[in-house]
């Protein structure tokens, strides 16, 4: 990815309309919000299992959540590394509702040992949720030999007989409609018969006539039944002998190119992640070198029309709409030439939510550190039953130690935030003003501070801050000359508040300047 000039951005969305109030009582934060974005989650994640690796896809079906990837063993929540594990090799179940692990737990390795390597890299439910698609670099399922893709029965678990097919290489996508599941990936074969990078199968593993020449790995699939297409990305440049970087849309009976897009990706990223909603679809992108695209596209699925672009920098690996918000992973580090962004402060933000219409990054930023292998942070997302599951290579999750898996909820209640420090900074006899500079949440963008005067509230003021624009604040209060008085402040987000902040003295002088401590 590219590094641009550092360039400063005013807070924009519920942040742009700030209710000052200094001096004042009595301030509503509702009135600084002249927008009406769409609700998010709240930042603050729920307890989650965890991995002792990566987890490379998430899916979710019938009430249960899947996890898989590269990992030996799980452990629960708040368990440190190395404590409480329970064997579970590169896949894992759990309870959508109640984050529960569940017994289902069958092993996916390479075959040379009951725990070698191996890896899953692509899960994708049948549109019922009966059936579970698999994909990625195994050999053996328990101890039944495969070749990087199978299908699971949801009800009981267990191994399908009647899809498993023959692929050459890893499997890095699927996607499945009512009769077909597309695979994409590193391979060039299937069954022995030439299906370079993408196939389709029928729903019991035979090989359909679909197919479609492409030049390099595929990465990402996504199917719109209505349109009759199959969008697909990956490291590709052609695709049925016509230039095609990195994304296309295919028949999706034959497999022929029904529409390219050109100039929507530079020649130094490829996309990762495609995902769509009723009317849109949605593009995630990683690059490398200069003039990168790294962010987010929206198209519109019934003509390819190009609805959006983001220029943040920082690649992405997932992308999830639900209910008007484009949810992303990546390691965005400057966004500041995207409404709602933030500038580069060599910071990553790993998570982040803009609006679907307008492509506004939303004021929901929880964050994971990079964590192992490529250290990029999270990996893939999924939402099931209103919760959106989180997995990837991080070891922390807003600061926190979490591995491998973390979830956020709507209805989760959210952290207090910070409480100030608070200073003197102008006193005069019968007049004092206290200062302090606003704190930041990850949830809500504008916060309300209750400065109080010898216990006895004496201003409200609402402002709105983010963690790379904390501006000062301060009131003047009128007191008598001469008189001692202890101030203190707390910050609310409208559901939790902050501990009072330490008191500061106040003793104004009957004449000249006044003393602090």
């Amino acid at each position: 990815m590219r590094h641009s000039k550092l360039r400063k951005k005013a807070v924009t969305g519920p942040a742009a309309a700030v209710l000052m109030c200094a001096g004042a009582l009595l301030c509503s934060p509702a009135a600084a919000v002249t927008r009406h974005d769409p609700a998010t989650l709240t930042a603050d994640p729920l307890a989650t299992w965890q991995t002792d690796g990566v987890v490379w896809s998430l899916a979710q079906a019938r009430g249960v959540v899947y996890a898989a990837g590269s990992f030996q063993s799980v452990r629960p929540p708040g368990a440190a590394a190395g404590t409480g594990q329970v064997p579970r090799h590169n896949f894992a179940a759990f309870d959508a509702a109640t984050g529960a692990l569940l017994p289902c737990a069958p092993s996916f390795t390479d075959g040379a040992g009951p725990y070698s390597a191996g890896t899953v890299r692509a899960m994708k439910p049948s549109p019922d949720g009966r059936v579970l698609y698999v994909g990625g670099s195994f050999g053996h399922v328990g101890s039944t030999g495969v070749a990087n893709a199978v299908a699971l029965d949801t009800a009981d678990c267990t191994l399908r007989k009647d899809f498993r097919p023959v692929v050459s290489a890893t499997v890095r996508a699927i996607e499945t409609t009512g009769r077909q599941v597309y695979l994409g990936g590193d391979f060039d074969k299937i069954y022995g018969r030439s299906r370079p990078h993408v196939a389709a199968l029928t729903s019991t593993g035979s090989l359909l006539p679909f197919k479609a020449d492409v030049d390099r790995p595929v990465r990402a699939l996504s199917a719109a039944p209505v349109q009759r297409v199959l969008l697909t990305g990956g490291d590709f440049e052609r695709v049925n002998g016509r230039r095609a970087h990195s994304f296309a849309a295919l028949d999706l009976t034959t497999g022929a190119t029904v529409r390219t897009f050109p100039g929507w990706l530079p020649p130094g990223s490829t996309v990762k992640a495609i995902a769509r909603d009723g009317s849109r679809f949605y593009v995630g992108a990683e690059g490398e070198g200069v003039g990168v695209f790294d962010g987010r596209i929206a198209g519109r699925l019934r003509d390819g029309a190009l609805l959006w672009k983001d220029t943040c920098l920082g690649a992405t690996q997932a992308v999830l709409p639900h209910d008007g918000v484009l949810y992303s992973a990546s390691h965005a580090h400057d966004c500041s030439r995207t409404p709602g962004g933030f500038p580069e402060r060599g910071v990553r933000h790993t998570l982040l939510a803009q609006s679907v219409t307008d492509r506004r990054i939303l004021h929901w930023f929880p964050d994971t550190d990079g964590g192992l292998g490529e250290g990029v942070g999270p990996r893939t997302l999924t939402m099931a039953g209103g919760v959106l599951w989180v997995g990837g290579e991080f070891t922390q999750v807003n600061d926190q130690p979490q591995q491998g898996l973390t979830r956020f909820a709507a209805t989760a209640p959210p952290s207090a935030p910070q409480s100030p420090a608070l200073g003197v900074l102008a006193a005069h006899p019968g007049k004092v003003t206290i200062g302090w500079h606003a704190v930041w949440d990850r949830s809500t963008a504008v916060l309300t501070y209750r400065l109080y005067r010898d216990g006895k509230l004496v201003s409200r003021q609402a402002r709105a801050s983010a963690a790379w624009d904390l501006p000062a604040m301060s009131y003047t209060d009128s007191v008598a000359a001469g008189s001692r008085h202890q101030y203190a402040i707390e910050v609310t987000n409208g559901s939790r508040t902050s501990p009072r902040s330490a008191m500061i003295v106040t003793v104004p002088a009957r004449g000249g300047r006044t003393s602090g401590a």
